[in-house]
């Protein structure tokens, strides 16, 4: 390892140590196979539409296995595969491949994902008996209404097996048809028990997303790339919602988006604690929250 990891790692261990930390815990984190990320990866690199036309450099551009022991460098305890489909028949093969990646990745969350089509219920079914302990849907890049009828039976099985779901839902980095609050929030109105984990603290739409987590018990918000100088600049965060944000303390987890971010991953721990709102917060955000949630 070249100097530049060593000291990326120390400063991210220096961070949760000074906490009285055991570790982090990410809950957004992208493995998938590789030829799906280096598509996802070119997709960064040509500014598409769902990048908002905004330079995107890849931090972390590296392989499979360098990728994982970057992390356990940092000391990430937990972290996720986060993938996701994008056209129908895609998500049952990227759940085979989730199988074999936990399998030899024993400290990444088993993770699956889904996709509007009549075999969803099947092989969410199946996702659940192999393990799954986490799922992640992408209604921007996916460009499906959350609350489309094929979908249903899938949520009920989530709520009812009390699986979580890693959502990006928001209208950033830009608007799809069915991001915003009010698609998902009819899913809440017939799922009122679905962990639904809002990615992105529902950027733009941060104060709309902490109202449903306000109303919804078993509604969450993670933290990926929220309050970096990159999002601020995009899509600042409202200081007058920061009560709100603090009083869902427990409710909040880390997310990182690694390794689809352009600046190094101690910042976006260093963008949660120029917050102020506390060490107990940071170690609620940090650690605490996600391994309760998953029973670390």
């Amino acid at each position: 390892m070249s100097d530049q990891p060593l000291e990326e790692a120390a400063g991210v261990r220096h961070f949760w140590q000074s906490l009285g930390l055991p570790g982090l815990v990410d809950v957004h984190t992208h493995f998938m196979p590789e030829r799906v990320l280096a598509k996802v990866w070119g997709y960064f690199d040509s500014l598409g539409p769902l990048t908002g036309g905004v330079a995107w450099p890849i931090r972390y551009r590296k392989e499979e296995d360098e990728r994982a022991a970057l992390l356990r460098s940092f000391g990430v305890r937990a972290f996720t595969a986060m993938l996701y489909p994008h056209k129908p028949q895609m998500a049952r093969w990227l759940n085979a491949w989730a199988v074999d990646f936990a399998r030899r990745t024993p400290d990444c969350l088993h993770t699956a994902t889904l996709f509007p089509e009549p075999d969803v219920r099947d092989y969410v079914r199946e996702a659940v008996d192999a393990g799954a302990r986490v799922f992640k849907a992408h209604v921007q890049v996916g460009a499906y209404d959350p609350g489309d009828p094929l979908l249903d039976e899938a949520w009920g099985l989530l709520a009812d097996a009390g699986i979580p779901v890693v959502i990006h839902c928001g209208s950033g980095p830009a608007p799809g048809r069915w991001t915003g609050p009010e698609p998902v929030g009819r899913v809440l109105a017939r799922h009122p028990r679905l962990r639904l984990v809002v990615a992105h603290l529902g950027m733009p739409e941060y104060e709309d997303f902490l109202g449903l987590a306000e109303r919804y018990a078993e509604v969450r918000l993670d933290t990926t790339m929220a309050f970096t100088d990159f999002a601020e600049r995009l899509a600042p965060f409202p200081k007058d919602a920061l009560p709100r944000l603090a009083g869902l303390g427990e409710r909040i987890l880390l997310g990182s988006d690694f390794p689809n971010i352009p600046y190094p991953y101690v910042h976006q721990l260093d963008a949660l604690a120029r917050l102020g709102l506390g060490d107990a917060w940071l170690r609620a955000v940090c650690h605490d929250n996600g391994a309760r949630l998953f029973g670390l």
